[in-house]
């Protein structure tokens, strides 16, 4: 624990991260993973609104399903348009401010979705959706902004984590949640998708309490003296003068460049090196084919001949060991280092998706077969929260600097969720054409994305931005 206070860590520090990643990258989890389970009361629920709207008893199925798919799919789009707007809403609110001005899309959805029954209205869930969709956009780039800039440069990785980690926790919350025992049931699924108020009004309660980012006060808005105040309350010390000299170096330097375009982070070869490798680290993340085999995950739980409720629950231990290697992630990830967690994780992934592949190909063929593939899935699952998982979200904001930083997070952002999308769309054709063998695509994939990380990404830990800027001027990034 001294060392721990010694490099810049104490409980200031602690209550500002818990503020902004439960209050914010919550949304992001819990949004995601609460319409699975229970997807059939919705369905039901919509086919019999339906019925009561047209007076018809026989409700297309195809319509109930577009409806639903409509529901799920708007999260995706509304998370690209919040990706989008990143930039503009950390240069006009800052990156405090803007966290704490979405969450009137928090409110708005809780209250829409919530009441989506008694009024008797599945608009008011695809509407909820949406706003939880722009909240949830925004918060992925903002929460890892804010997080990168308030940290100490030891803690840069490890801090970044936290937000991947309360993802992978809310995901597990809304899994519990939505089991049938608790709020999956036929009258009680609107508490269930209401309940993403909570975070949102836990970091309108505690956010407030802490600092803008010191960076963003400086170098954004030239007020030194803010900066400093900021920096000795988040580091619990006067003593910050080392980290203010790092700082108003970044801003002299900035003063005489410049203010950043959306055009010239295209064609300034300086810019255009670290936000292609941003990018394609956001597509790597999502063409992983982890939400691939977290769809398909209680398909293979059931051919190893688990139950309904037993694969729920070897479901909800998937998402435990989720959470336990994000944990992991987060302490190596300042050991051993951003690039070799990468590799590791999804080289990890590739040669999984290749023995699961295989294992589905013979899984009835034998007990153990089908074993093995709950196996696969779990080690797939270890493999992706290693580095994957996490690493892309808070690269970005190491691999920028502060002018350029939220229009870069503005555009890697917005590509991961177009890229979510995408596979959100094309997953289950693919699927229903090539069965467990659709598992090949992402081997493939896989690999490439091995190749360019071990190629082109570069290792970011304990650098300054200085120093990273150092890197991408003297190799070529082509």
């Amino acid at each position: 624990m001294p060392y721990l206070q010694r490099a810049g860590f104490n409980g200031r520090l602690a209550f500002a991260i818990a503020a902004a990643a439960l209050g914010s990258s919550f949304q992001h989890g819990y949004n995601t993973g609460v319409v699975n389970a229970p997807q059939k009361l919705i369905e039901d629920w919509i086919k019999s609104v339906e019925q009561n709207r047209t007076g018809i008893p026989e409700v297309d199925p195809g319509k109930v399903t577009m409806i639903w798919s409509i529901a799920v799919s708007i999260f995706c789009v509304g998370g690209m348009i919040g990706g989008a707007i990143t930039g503009l809403v950390a240069d006009r609110f800052g990156r405090k401010g803007g966290l704490l001005i979405n969450n009137v899309f928090v409110i708005a959805a809780g209250i829409l979705q919530g009441c989506s029954r008694a009024a008797g209205s599945y608009e008011m869930i695809i509407l909820g959706r949406f706003f939880i969709g722009i909240n949830s956009g925004l918060n992925a780039g903002l929460a890892p902004m804010y997080l990168a800039e308030i940290s100490p440069i030891h803690f840069r990785g490890a801090v970044g984590t936290v937000y991947q980690l309360v993802v992978t926790i809310s995901i597990l919350v809304s899994q519990i949640l939505g089991l049938g025992s608790l709020l999956g049931t036929e009258t009680k699924w609107p508490v269930l998708l209401a309940l993403t108020v909570v975070p949102g009004i836990f970091q309108l309660v505690t956010l407030p309490l802490c600092p803008e980012s010191p960076k963003f006060l400086l170098l954004g808005r030239g007020q030194e003296t803010e900066a400093h105040a900021a920096l000795r309350w988040l580091r619990g010390t006067i003593e910050v003068h080392d980290e203010m000299d790092e700082m108003t170096n970044e801003y002299e330097a900035m003063k005489s460049l410049p203010k950043v375009t959306m055009r010239e982070m295209f064609t300034n070869s300086m810019l255009r090196a670290p936000l292609l490798i941003s990018m394609m680290l956001m597509v790597c993340q999502q063409l992983s084919g982890i939400n691939a085999v977290m769809f398909f995950s209680t398909k293979i739980f059931k051919l190893a001949n688990l139950d309904d409720d037993s694969a729920q629950y070897a479901t909800l231990g998937m998402g435990s060991m989720n959470v336990f290697m994000t944990l992991v992630s987060l302490v190596l990830v300042e050991k051993t280092g951003r690039k070799t967690l990468l590799l590791i994780g999804f080289a990890g992934m590739c040669i999984d998706t290749v023995l699961l592949t295989i294992a589905l190909a013979y899984v009835h063929s034998a007990q153990w077969v089908s074993y093995l593939s709950i196996l696969l899935v779990i080690v797939f699952v270890v493999m992706f929260a290693v580095g994957p998982g996490s690493i892309p979200w808070f690269m970005v904001s190491e691999l920028f600097n502060q002018s350029a930083r939220p229009a870069a997070t503005s555009l890697a952002v917005g590509v991961n969720w177009t890229a979510n999308f995408i596979v959100g769309l094309g997953f289950l054709p693919l699927q229903e054409a090539m069965g467990g063998y659709v598992f090949i695509i992402f081997s493939v994939l896989l690999a490439l994305f091995v190749v360019f990380i071990f190629y082109k990404v570069p290792e970011t830990k304990n650098k300054t931005m200085e120093e990273i800027s150092a890197m991408f001027r003297q190799q070529s990034y082509q």
